[in-house]
C-alpha cells in the first residue's frame, strides 16, 4: 500500500474549504453566530455522506456529526473534532490561497500591494525551508484555523472507508461552529456523540500536543462620570475617561500578553471607549493556575471598590464572567489518551511538543462536559492574520498521526 495514498485529496479539500467565508460574530446572539457557517457545514454533511459515513447530520445549531462504524470489536470509540468558523480578527472574505515553494527567501504574497511574508519577521518559517507552503495573497487570513483540521479529519475518514482491512473502533466526527468566539461547545451534544474521549485537531505547527489551557474570564467595566462645562468644572467634574485610565494604570504593567509567555497569566485590554460622561473598558483575564486566576479576578474587584470609595459607588460598575477552565483537571485522570497521542506522533517520526495552550479550545469546555479532549496540531502558523500559512508536509503529518491514534496497530510508517 502506497503511504502517500492516505493523503489523496487532502490539499484539494483544504483549498476548497477555505473558499467558504465562515467568520463568526461575537456580537451575534444566534447559534451559529453567522449563517455562512451553515453553508460549509451543509457541504461537509454531503461530502461525509458520499464518503460512506453513517449517522451524518447537521443539527439546528449548525453542528455536523458523523460516525465511521467500528470494524473491530473491543476498541475504544474515539472522537475527532474541528471547528467550522474562522476568526473575526482579519478579513475572511474572498480568500485567494496559493501554493508556493519556500526557498528561505521572502515570499511575495501580493506584488501589486507590496505585501511580503518575510522570515525576518517570522523566523519560525525557516524550519519549513524546502517545503511547499499554502499562503494567502496578503489581504485575508487563510483559515487553516481550523479548516486544516477539518480537511485532515475528512481525509482520514475517506482513507479508512477505502481500506476496510485497516481495523479500528468506532470513530465519531464533529465539526462545530463559533469556536473562535468561545461558543463552540455551547450546543455540543456529548451524549449523542458517544465517544470515550476525543481530540480537537486545532493546534498550530507540527508536533503540538496540548492538554493544559488557560482559565479564562471576561471583565467589563463601566465608568459613570459627571460632565460640567470646563469653565466651571473645578471640584465638580468627574471625567469617566480619566477614571478608566486610572483603573488601567492600577493593573500590573508587565502582566499583559506582550510581556508574558508559557504559563504566565495576564490582563488583556481588548476594547476601550469613552467620553467625559461615560467610558468602558473590556478585558480578558487568563491564567493556567486556578489560584492565581482567582486572585486576578479579585484584583479587578478590589480596584473597582477602591475607585468607588474615591469617586462614589455609582462611578464604577464591574461585571466578570467566567469563560472556561483549565482542561488538565479533567485530563489528568485519563493520561493514557495523551500517551496514545504521543506514541502516535513518534510512530509518524514526529517528536511531540507538549506545551500549555495560551488560549482555549473547544476541548477545554468539552472536557468539563464529560468528554476528555486534548488538542493536536493541525499544522498552520500565524493564525488570525494576513500572514497565516500552512506547510503541506504538516497537513500530511497530521493525517498520519490521526491514523496512528485511531488504528495504532494498523498504520505504522
Amino acid at each position: 500500500m502506497d503511504k502517500n495514498e492516505r493523503y489523496d485529496g487532502l490539499v484539494e479539500r483544504f483549498l476548497h474549504y477555505v473558499s467558504f467565508d465562515t467568520q463568526s460574530d461575537e456580537a451575534s446572539e444566534t447559534c451559529p453566530s453567522t449563517a455562512k457557517q451553515l453553508k460549509l457545514g451543509a457541504y461537509l454533511k454531503e461530502e461525509l455522506e458520499k464518503i460512506g459515513l453513517k449517522e451524518v447530520e447537521q443539527d439546528a445549531w449548525g453542528y455536523v456529526y458523523a460516525t465511521l462504524p467500528e470494524n473491530q470489536e473491543g476498541q475504544p470509540t474515539i472522537g475527532l473534532i474541528a471547528h467550522l468558523d474562522t476568526s473575526p480578527d482579519a478579513n475572511g472574505n474572498g480568500i485567494k490561497a496559493k501554493i508556493v515553494y519556500f526557498d528561505g527567501q521572502p515570499i511575495v504574497l501580493n506584488e501589486q500591494k507590496g505585501i511580503t511574508l518575510n522570515p525576518t519577521d517570522y523566523p519560525e518559517m525557516l524550519k519549513y525551508k524546502g517545503q511547499e507552503l499554502i499562503v494567502t495573497d496578503g489581504t485575508t487570513l487563510l483559515g487553516a484555523d481550523d479548516k486544516a483540521g477539518i480537511a485532515e479529519i475528512v481525509t482520514t475518514a475517506a482513507y479508512l472507508t477505502q481500506h476496510p482491512e485497516i481495523k479500528h473502533g468506532a470513530i465519531k466526527i464533529a465539526f462545530t461552529p463559533d469556536e473562535e468566539i468561545g461558543r463552540g461547545s455551547d450546543k455540543f451534544d456529548v451524549k449523542k456523540f458517544r465517544a470515550n474521549w476525543a481530540y480537537t485537531i486545532d493546534g498550530g505547527e507540527i508536533g503540538e500536543l496540548e492538554y493544559e489551557n488557560f482559565n479564562a474570564a471576561s471583565a467589563n467595566i463601566v465608568f459613570n462620570g459627571r460632565n460640567i462645562h470646563p469653565g466651571s468644572a473645578k471640584d465638580r467634574m468627574v471625567n469617566a475617561s480619566k477614571l478608566a485610565m486610572e483603573f488601567n494604570s492600577m493593573l500590573p504593567a508587565n502582566e499583559v500578553p506582550e510581556h508574558t509567555e508559557g504559563r504566565e497569566g495576564f490582563f488583556h485590554l481588548t476594547h476601550m471607549d469613552g467620553c467625559v460622561e461615560n467610558a468602558t473598558l473590556s478585558y480578558i483575564v487568563r491564567d493556567h493556575d486556578s489560584n492565581r486566576f482567582a486572585r486576578r479576578k479579585e484584583q479587578l474587584e478590589q480596584i473597582a471598590t477602591y475607585l468607588q470609595h474615591k469617586y462614589g459607588e455609582k462611578a464604577v460598575e464591574i461585571t466578570i464572567n467566567d469563560q472556561y477552565r483549565n482542561m488538565i483537571e479533567q485530563i489528568s485522570p485519563v493520561m493514557h489518551i495523551v500517551e496514545r497521542a504521543e506514541k502516535a506522533m513518534r510512530q509518524a517520526g514526529i517528536e511531540p511538543v507538549i506545551q500549555p495552550v495560551r488560549g482555549g479550545t473547544d476541548g477545554a469546555q468539552l472536557s468539563f462536559m464529560g468528554l476528555p479532549c486534548p488538542n493536536l496540531f493541525a499544522g498552520g502558523l500565524n493564525f488570525h492574520g494576513r500572514f497565516e500559512f500552512v506547510p503541506i508536509p504538516s497537513l500530511h503529518a497530521a493525517v498520519s498521526v490521526i491514523l496512528n491514534i485511531v488504528a495504532p496497530q494498523q498504520c505504522k510508517e
